[in-house]
């Protein structure tokens, strides 16, 4: 397996995914905790948490996706590590293709030579090389519709890229960012509250937990939340 996550035992509600195939329960019926994967998508070598979703058209390669995540048409992610409740939007780049400016030659056909018929064998340094500059995602992290995160590039839990955003720097925590290429536009909340969020860490619940506290995530806002979990 390329995905390096999978050589650690899979966590409660994962699954591995060598390519996509159908999840049922021994009733033959889906069980809605199991990632929703659209039949027109592509999904190889990932690991998807719980209650995740991949839209229609979607690629995903050595990917690993936290419980309820979801990245939705049209979008394509690999060599990523996504956390969990990430709002990924259609046309999304995560880790899009990189080639060796540095060599004579960029084009592909140096290490995809399998493909040419030029070599029986691809450039495997050339993929660890990509694998090294893994993209990063954090917790509750929104996408926006458009936007690129360009290899080895981390975001913080509960950032924001904006719409069409080129992101080529690392994001923290609780940042909006948008533009090309993007940069910080505002934080979310103050800094107490940004502390108090990630001391809480709701996206570490268990699923009644979650359930029963949907009404302060409906009406509270973010102080008032803080307040009442601290």
């Amino acid at each position: 397996m390329g995905l390096q996550l999978t050589s650690r035992p899979l966590a409660a509600g994962e699954v591995y995914f060598d390519r996509y195939r159908p999840i049922q329960d021994d009733l033959g019926q889906v069980d809605p905790s199991h990632p929703a994967i659209h039949p027109e998508a592509q999904v190889h070598d990932c690991v998807l948490g719980p209650w995740t979703r991949v839209g229609a058209r979607t690629s995903l390669s050595e990917v690993a996706m936290g419980a309820f995540s979801y990245i939705v048409n049209d979008a394509s992610a690999t060599y990523t590590e996504i956390g969990k409740f990430c709002s990924i939007a259609r046309d999304a780049r995560l880790n899009p293709g990189n080639h060796p400016t540095w060599k004579a030659a960029q084009h592909h056909f140096s290490y995809r030579a399998r493909s040419y018929h030029m070599a029986e064998e691809d450039d495997l340094e050339f993929f660890d090389w990509r694998r090294s500059h893994r993209v990063s995602l954090g917790h509750d992290v929104w996408i926006g519709h458009g936007a690129t995160v360009l290899p080895g590039v981390s975001i913080g839990t509960g950032a924001v890229v904006g719409a069409g955003a080129v992101v080529s720097k690392d994001v923290p925590p609780f940042t909006i960012v948008g533009g090309v290429p993007a940069r910080p536009i505002r934080e979310r909340f103050p800094k107490a509250v940004q502390d108090g969020i990630l001391a809480i860490a709701w996206w570490d619940w268990e699923h009644d937990r979650l359930k029963g506290a949907l009404e302060d995530f409906r009406r509270l806002d973010a102080d008032a939340f803080v307040e009442k979990y601290s």
